[in-house]
């Protein structure tokens, strides 16, 4: 594999990244590390694979130590997982697991009011 293609392939990991997680950076591992555990923990070491040879390829004779089988693998494996991201779903489970902490402590709010009043004899 050429230090191109592998470049090609880190950027287009790094732009899957930002579109479906939001982390922006400067190269491929540091996108790892801000994508953190919203990362699994397979994806992220394909992650690590491909952040290696972005490095190594960048030198002449480590270059050559790359294993073009497994860098394509560990592309292939981090695109298809950044594909699968629903950015809406994604969205749309966070505004409700929002909401649903509202109204638990609305919820908790209103019944020790009412607890409250029961205690002083107003109810």
């Amino acid at each position: 594999m050429e230090h191109k293609d592998i470049a090609a392939k880190s950027l287009a990991i790094r732009q899957q990244l930002e579109a479906k997680l939001g982390v922006k950076s400067r190269d491929l591992s540091q996108a790892l590390r801000r994508a953190g555990r919203r990362l699994p923990h397979g994806v992220r070491a394909q992650g690590a694979v491909l952040a290696e040879a972005e490095k190594r390829a960048g030198h002449p004779k480590l270059a050559r130590q790359l294993d073009g089988a497994a860098v394509r693998d560990a592309y292939d494996r981090m695109a298809a997982h950044l594909r699968a991201i629903d950015v809406a779903d994604a969205r749309r489970g966070r505004i409700l697991g929002m909401a649903g902490v509202i109204a638990f402590n609305l919820l908790l709010i209103i019944v020790a009011f009412v607890m409250w009043l029961w205690w002083r004899g107003y109810v």
